[in-house]
């Protein structure tokens, strides 16, 4: 389970100990990133002597987390205090540029 203040966030259909009481539907949250310059540069020069590309590596992270964030905040606007079946999905917007996207189904839980 993710750890978000006062809101369950789980990729599975179910979580031990909790019923759904009330189904809220979809929810989502996404971040479009541009590639930057400086972080192209140095990711040729990692391609050149191997390795990790840390400098993407962070970017999407973050991009993770703010998704996730949207999405969770969107959650909380419709009264839930979880999220099932979360899933991540990635997509190219043009070249330099990529959408993260988090979606999940929006849930009211209760203790079992």
């Amino acid at each position: 389970m993710m750890g978000f203040k006062d809101m369950t966030v789980v990729t599975s259909d179910t979580i031990s100990g909790k019923k759904i009481v009330e189904v809220m539907g979809l929810v989502r949250g996404n971040t479009i990133r541009a590639r930057h310059f400086g972080r192209d540069f140095l990711a040729q020069l990692r391609n050149v002597v191997g390795g990790e590309v840390t400098e993407y590596t962070k970017m999407i992270a973050e991009s993770r987390e703010q998704a996730l964030d949207r999405m969770v905040a969107e959650a909380r606007k419709r009264g839930a205090n979880g999220v099932v079946a979360v899933r991540f999905t990635t997509s190219s917007m043009m070249q330099g540029a990529a959408e993260l996207l988090a979606y999940g189904t929006a849930v009211r839980l209760e203790d079992e």
